[in-house]
């Protein structure tokens, strides 16, 4: 029979394992200590939490002698269950009969669980804000509970529903606190605002870019996927976030990924995210670039460059428009705008068997190609002196005047880099120039490399590391530069882009202790 005081000791037991955390194992942990504790309260063989999951009941977490890895795994579909489901209207526990068993919903663990026909069983639904479970309790006797247990049963269940929604609303918001914070440093990521490539487009004097631009306008006002192709240098980038920024979805996110920059094993979590033990290393949930854009754009630069064993999901998402992080079970619905590009040809991937061919359709709708810029010279001088203004801006040098032999000069070159090497061009002759006028006489450096010295007894041999080591000289080197301070601005979280509760977790990892610790030791010599 259970007492006040039982109820106390099992309140106050939920609290301390609240405690630990909110995150869902953390919650996980809590409902495995409460049905534990329950036992002392109800009599059961077997006590498991299942969650709703659609239409569904899926088993999270179970206790008892016939808590078996099949009751673990076990799912029932709702339609087939509606008494139990009733309980939702209700909000009350119910202990089932042997009348029940025969004329109603049946048994839950049929078939996963040695439980004998008209044996005692119990469920009760777990409610606060919304519908979120329910907790079953089962025992091999024949018969129905007491309805004493049962009273029991209803207010441990509220605190539970109360635990396990609290978690779910703090795991959000922590999600969303994430978010924000992604989609922050990755603004800081962006040279040009959509407002400036906007502006850029709109000046060009080139009859193929005031097509480019039409063009650009008309999708801008649509979701359909965009894929951008063109040389390297051109100005993809700069094109879809002026596509972005005439659009419907100008308020929310741009979210940049350069599939070709990342390694073939980094691409997928970027993208998706992970959940926290998917993989060595993972120490906390983190998302990918497809919620953090989601309401807003996705840009995919260098989309030839994504795994073909990856090209699979990424086109499952574009299909469901659902997300499913590494080392999840669960989805997540995203509302994302895609614009893809590359410098290559993708039908020929295709033909090649590198790049899958439907990915390629659901990407393609409306494929949009830049002209390289020895086909639109008369751009040259406007891009130029735009260049030249934001760096005299940017350095505080300058500003700087093109004469007519420099405009002459750019226009005979040929540009195979494009927009990128003239201004990579232009950078140099500011460097190089000693008045305010910039003419392109100074000879160009050289930046031949030297030949490699040849191997000696004295010759200091290569010894490579791993990436986790390096990464922790990284950190390390940070702290010391911080004086061990790990919040705030300067702090060696925001130099290294991290969350601080991120960096935390790394240094914990690479045995760096805390940061007061490490500020009197200092770094160790790497």
């Amino acid at each position: 029979m259970a007492t006040d005081p039982g109820l106390r000791e099992f309140r106050n037991d939920i609290r301390r394992a609240a405690g630990r955390g909110t995150g869902r194992d953390e919650i996980d942990l809590v409902l495995e200590e409460a049905i534990t504790v329950l036992a002392a309260l109800i009599p059961y063989d077997l006590a498991t939490v299942m969650d709703l999951v659609g239409d569904e009941l899926v088993v999270r977490v179970a206790r008892g002698e016939l808590a078996t890895p099949a009751v673990a795994k076990h799912r029932i579909a709702t339609a087939e269950f509606p008494v139990i489901m009733g309980l939702f209207k209700t909000g009350r526990a119910r202990a089932f009969t042997e009348e029940d068993h025969r004329d109603g919903d049946g048994d839950i663990f049929h078939g996963v669980a040695e439980l004998p026909f008209g044996h005692c069983c119990m469920a009760v639904p777990l409610v606060h804000s919304k519908r979120i479970g329910i907790l079953t309790f089962d025992r091999r006797e024949c018969g129905g509970y007491d309805p004493r247990f049962v009273r029991v049963a209803e207010v441990c269940g509220k605190l539970l529903a109360l635990t396990m929604d609290f978690g779910e609303q703090t795991r959000l918001l922590d999600e969303l606190v994430e978010r924000l914070e992604g989609q922050s440093r990755l603004l800081t990521e962006h040279v040009l605002g959509q407002d400036r490539a906007g502006e850029l487009l709109q000046a060009s004097a080139s009859p193929a870019m005031v097509q480019v631009v039409r063009m650009a306008r008309q999708v801008a006002g649509t979701d359909s996927p965009v894929l951008i192709t063109g040389e390297t240098g051109t100005g993809k980038t700069v094109l879809a976030s002026a596509i972005h920024g005439w659009g419907s979805r100008s308020t929310g996110p741009m979210v940049s990924i350069n599939c070709a920059a990342l390694p073939p094993g980094l691409i997928e979590t970027e993208l998706f995210g992970h959940v926290k033990g998917a993989f060595t290393g993972a120490t906390a949930d983190r998302i990918g670039r497809f919620q953090l854009a989601d309401g807003g754009t996705l840009f995919l630069d260098e989309v030839a460059e994504v795994p073909l064993e990856l090209q699979s999901k990424l086109l499952r998402v574009l299909e469901t428009c659902e997300v499913e992080p590494v080392g999840s079970d669960s989805t997540r619905k995203v509302d994302v705008r895609i614009i893809a590009a590359t410098n290559r040809d993708l039908m020929q991937e295709v033909e090649r068997g590198t790049f899958r061919e439907d990915l390629y359709y659901r990407l393609a709708v409306f494929p949009m190609h830049l002209p390289p810029l020895r086909a639109r010279r008369e751009d040259i001088p406007a891009i130029a002196r735009g260049f030249l203004g934001s760096l005299s801006k940017q350095s505080g040098r300058g500003p700087w005047q093109l004469s007519g032999q420099a405009l002459k000069w750019l226009a005979a070159q040929e540009w195979k880099g494009n927009a990128r090497e003239l201004v990579n061009a232009l950078e140099r002759a500011t460097i190089l120039a000693r008045g305010s006028v910039l003419d392109f006489r100074e000879p160009t450096p050289s930046f031949t490399p030297a030949p490699p010295p040849a191997a000696s007894a004295e010759t200091p041999v290569f010894t490579p590391i791993t990436m986790a080591e390096l990464e922790r000289r990284h950190i390390e080197q940070t702290l010391h530069v911080t004086g061990g301070r790990i919040y705030g601005s300067g702090g060696a979280a925001e130099m290294l882009a991290l969350n601080p509760n991120t960096l935390r977790s790394r240094m914990k990892k690479h045995g760096l202790g805390g940061a007061r610790d490490f500020h009197r030791q200092g770094p160790a010599e790497a």
